[in-house]
């Protein structure tokens, strides 16, 4: 082995110490913060847990969030929704679940065959989460709980006993940012996924990559300021692990009310959106296709809003590009459509995307969400 090999690997094993060393830190702050110094979403510095997103919650997710205890909702930590559609039947994982209010939400809209297992590493999360499972079971009316809450960390997943290609919905509300290797999160994400599964989550993006001066900073880090990926970075992460290219869903400007934070970020602003991302078939067609849907999407009998930029109306034909038509042929909606595959290749499969379309800012600005008000219990 000569020099260079050596030295080369002797700097990889160096970083990799400092990456777990940063990282024991980052969980033992944010433990700390959210275990401890948090009471409830009037303690956080910015608006981040009640930032309205672009995009309301249906029904059936509505009159689920009314039946969760009062309490869970008061430690509610979360920059969005996290409620995809069609969930009846499926097994979700809930990445950094806090007090369990959108695990709740889940477990209703799964149903009793369904299951929902809410992940956290704070033990005091772990037991205010696990206080309401009784009372989440009787008032569904359920025979038996069909939600667990297990400690362990995003970054390693097969430690709490969660299985590779176990789970078809994997969410998370504003924890990916609270996390120094992402990286690693997402790839365990897309490890636990069925193929067809999606990543259905909101977190919060900066609208430049953020100074490594935030990461020496423990408040920053608490509110998820420190760790936040610049949005575009996104993009970059999720197709080299693998996944679809994100879809907007949602999006909201995140105002900072701290004084003292203002100054400390300067010019990097903060966004809340909410992306949904698939687990594709590596063999999927690559041509674009001629899809109608056919109106079976609960709560969405006349329209199907896909994401910011999809919007399907019942029984109208349109013609969508390749990733889109490898979505609703290999998903959990395959059988809310027809799909007919055209011959006609997609250029933007080859070609460099233009992705102006995913930032949560320009979906923020164009819908004036920043001025929204809220109500801190999420109801």
């Amino acid at each position: 082995m000569n020099y260079a090999t050596t030295f080369l690997r002797t700097l990889a094993v160096r970083r990799k110490v400092q990456t777990l060393s940063m990282s024991s830190a980052v969980h033992e702050n944010v433990k700390n913060y959210y275990g401890s110094r948090l009471e409830t979403s009037d303690d956080l510095q910015t608006n981040a847990a009640c930032s309205m997103p672009s995009r309301p919650l249906r029904k059936s997710a509505c009159e689920a969030l009314k039946q969760v205890h009062p309490d869970v909702c008061k430690r509610y930590f979360g920059c969005g929704l996290v409620i995809p559609e069609k969930l009846e039947g499926c097994t979700v994982l809930d990445l950094g679940s806090g007090s369990g209010r959108d695990c709740y939400v889940l477990s209703k809209l799964v149903g009793e065959r369904g299951q929902v297992i809410g992940l956290d590493m704070t033990d005091e999360m772990i037991v205010a989460s696990q206080k309401y499972v009784q009372y989440h079971q009787e008032k569904f009316g359920y025979s038996k709980p069909n939600t667990v809450f297990v400690k362990g960390y995003m970054e390693k997943l097969s430690d709490p006993g969660i299985q590779n290609n176990s789970l078809d919905v994997v969410v998370s509300n504003c924890v990916i940012c609270l996390c120094p290797d992402k990286r690693t999160v997402i790839s365990e994400a897309y490890k636990v996924l069925k193929e067809g599964g999606e990543l259905y989550y909101s977190d919060m993006y900066a609208s430049k990559v953020v100074p490594d001066s935030f990461k020496e900073d423990p408040v920053l880090w608490g509110e998820g300021m420190a760790g936040t990926l610049y949005w575009r970075d996104l993009i970059t992460l999720m197709k080299d692990i693998g996944f679809s290219t994100p879809h907007l869903v949602a999006g909201s400007h995140i105002v900072v009310h701290n004084p003292e934070l203002q100054r400390k970020t300067g010019d990097v602003t903060y966004a809340s959106g909410t992306y949904r991302i698939f687990k594709l078939p590596q063999n999927s067609i690559k041509t674009k296709a001629l899809v109608t849907y056919k109106g079976t999407v609960p709560d969405c009998a006349e329209c199907f809003e896909f994401d910011a930029s999809h919007s399907f109306k019942t029984n109208v034909p349109v013609e969508v590009g390749a990733e889109m038509a490898a979505i609703l042929q290999n998903t959990r909606f395959s059988t809310d459509f027809n799909i007919s595959m055209l011959d006609t290749p997609d250029p933007n499969q080859s070609s460099t995307p233009q992705y102006c379309h995913l930032s949560p800012f320009l979906l923020a600005d164009k819908l004036g969400s920043s001025v929204k008000q809220c109500s801190k219990t999420g109801h």
